[in-house]
């Protein structure tokens, strides 16, 4: 692993902490009844979502960056990769958790398009290192 992939790995594992806060503060939202959050299932769904998808994206982030200096591709092809699939961890929930800040929300507000955003950088990021590891045929 290069210098600046486990630089990065680093500021990740210091970032793990804030979705255990959220798992955390989740929590205190489902036993705290003055919150409104019970009273909204869209609402906890969309933050049930948001904080698995934070989680989950967060560890495959640290996978990929394993792989990155073994794929058979450009410099500026592993930047992308190495900065798109930890960016999708962060828009995706936001996405999640923006659209629906309100607890009187009853649909999602605009902000859910940073989880489409968050899914395109996901998907081409992963889809490229793919193609990348496939062609370094040793």
């Amino acid at each position: 692993m290069n210098e600046e992939s486990r630089k990065l790995a680093g500021w990740l594992l210091i970032i793990l902490p804030t979705v255990m806060y959220g798992g955390i503060s989740l929590l205190g939202f489902l036993l705290d009844s003055q919150s409104g959050y019970i009273d909204n299932p869209l609402r906890q769904d969309f933050f049930r979502a948001g904080h698995a998808h934070a989680g989950i994206l967060l560890i495959l982030s640290l996978i990929t960056l394993r792989y990155v200096d073994e794929a058979a591709l450009s410099r500026n092809l592993k930047s992308y990769v190495s900065s798109s699939i930890p960016l999708s961890a962060i828009f995706i929930p936001a996405g999640f958790f923006f659209s629906m800040l309100l607890p009187t929300s009853t649909e999602p507000n605009s902000f859910i398009y940073l989880a489409y955003l968050g899914a395109i950088l996901l998907a081409s990021g992963v889809l490229i290192l793919g193609i990348g590891l496939v062609r370094n045929q040793k």
